[in-house]
């Protein structure tokens, strides 16, 4: 530091106020008329009962996620979102649910009916909407595409630890140049002796930067289709970073992933991913489980409102008595009710072996609609305290943009309802003409 510098920064300090750097106040102390959501409200969005609707077991599986989640991760969620770093230490506590794995069957992992992994995903994004994207990343997209696509030594390999959490995976597909167009991804994978050799970038990818095994796709460049690769963290020419700046899920560590001629031996190419219709299969599970993410947002954000409009008092009644905020209760209230049915329904129709790509993602597409329009209310509720993490829902109305834009945006979900509905596929724009005018 110059004399100058040194000078200019005492200045600068001799003319801030003493307390300038003070630390600031606890908002239980700023502001002590409502409690933030570090002390989580109950459960008050179940208005129809769907809950009888669910089986003993997946009862039993929403009870101790809910309670888990309440204790351990809603004390922490603001102070991580805010840094936008992982609590790695909650990972044993998350293992200890015995949820990650969702529906595989067999290799130490749950077996649960897609609803019990649903409604286990709804009560984790209810209280943090980044921990439910880190297990469905980890559970819905890269270990079931193991399990759904994966040789028989691959799954006995991987999938116990994963399912334990003792080791981390993510799932790469998107590419800088090719997101809602990923099939056109250009990512390349060479046939070498003994195994592949892997070029290419990867972008948004969830856990990338921490998980153990990264599940990566790449165009085969003799077949030039779709083939799935699994590899090893640290490998050599493999890096991946943060992506920094998020205004939404900044729990989650996004990644670029670049891959510069990293082998992979012959045993870690996945074999059942020969096209990239193979990932249809994952994928629909995956974006059933997606569906369910702004179901437990809105839970979370309406009983947060809630409690909240009963403990704020303006012009000397709580908020809850004016009728605009009960208008704006009841609305949230039925656009949860609505979004549980679709949810279960979807799962219900998946069951029974019915479940269509377009009923995946109309319920996707649709879901996520609502949830923004429950959650902007949310934040029109909370007034000031509305933009404020703390508080829950200023932090789930930024969480939810990233969640109506992965596993599809809201457009191309659309357009995948309206290609099984009509027969036209209306991805690509026409070729232009030009005009007879």
């Amino acid at each position: 530091m110059t004399l100058h510098s040194k000078i200019q920064d005492a200045a600068d300090k001799s003319l801030k106020p003493s307390y300038f750097n003070l630390p600031p106040l606890d908002v239980s102390v700023a502001f002590p008329q409502a409690t933030p959501a570090s002390t989580f409200p109950p459960s008050a969005s179940d208005y129809y009962q769907s809950d009888d609707l669910l089986s003993p077991e997946e009862q039993a599986i929403r009870k101790k996620v809910r309670e888990c989640m309440e204790k351990e991760v809603a004390p922490v969620m603001a102070e991580y979102w805010e840094k936008a770093e992982f609590p790695f230490q909650l990972i044993p506590k998350i293992a200890a649910l015995r949820i990650a794995g969702g529906t595989i069957k067999g290799y130490g992992c749950p077996g649960l009916t897609l609803t019990g992994s649903a409604i286990a995903i709804a009560e984790v994004a209810r209280v943090d909407a980044s921990f439910s994207t880190f297990i469905l990343v980890h559970s819905s997209l890269a270990m079931l595409t193991i399990a759904l696509c994966g040789s028989e030594k691959q799954k006995q390999k991987y999938l116990p630890s994963l399912a334990q959490l003792k080791t981390i995976a993510c799932w790469a597909l998107t590419e800088p140049d090719y997101g809602s167009d990923a099939s056109s991804l250009k990512t390349i994978a060479t046939k070498v002796e003994g195994g592949w050799i892997l070029e290419g970038q990867k972008r948004w990818i969830g856990n990338s930067t921490f998980a153990d095994v990264l599940v990566i796709f790449a165009r085969n460049t003799t077949t030039n289709q779709i083939n799935g690769f699994l590899v090893k963290k640290d490998s050599p020419g493999l890096t991946a970073t943060k992506i920094p700046n998020k205004i939404g899920l900044r729990i989650v560590q996004n990644g670029d992933i670049i891959l510069k001629k990293v082998f992979v031996p012959d045993e870690d190419r996945i074999p059942g991913v020969n096209s990239f219709q193979d990932t249809s299969k994952v994928l629909a599970i995956s974006r059933v489980m997606v569906a369910w993410q702004p179901i437990g947002v809105s839970m979370g954000v309406y009983d947060m409102c809630l409690r909240y409009l009963k403990e704020r008092k303006q012009f000397g009644a709580p908020l809850a008595a004016f009728q605009i905020n009960q208008q704006k209760l009841a609305l949230m209230l039925g656009n949860v009710q609505a979004m549980t049915l679709v949810g279960w329904r979807l799962c219900k129709l998946y069951e029974t072996g019915k479940m269509t790509p377009g009923h995946a993602s109309l319920g996707k597409s649709w879901i996520t609609l609502k949830a923004r329009e429950t959650v902007a209310l949310g934040r029109e509720l909370l007034g000031g305290n509305g933009i404020l993490a703390d508080f829950l829902v200023a932090k789930a109305f930024c969480d939810l943009e990233p969640i109506y834009t992965f596993e599809g945006t809201y457009d191309i979900n659309s357009l995948v309802t309206g290609r099984e509905i009509t027969g036209f596929a209306s991805f690509k724009a026409p070729m232009s003409q030009r005009s007879r005018l």
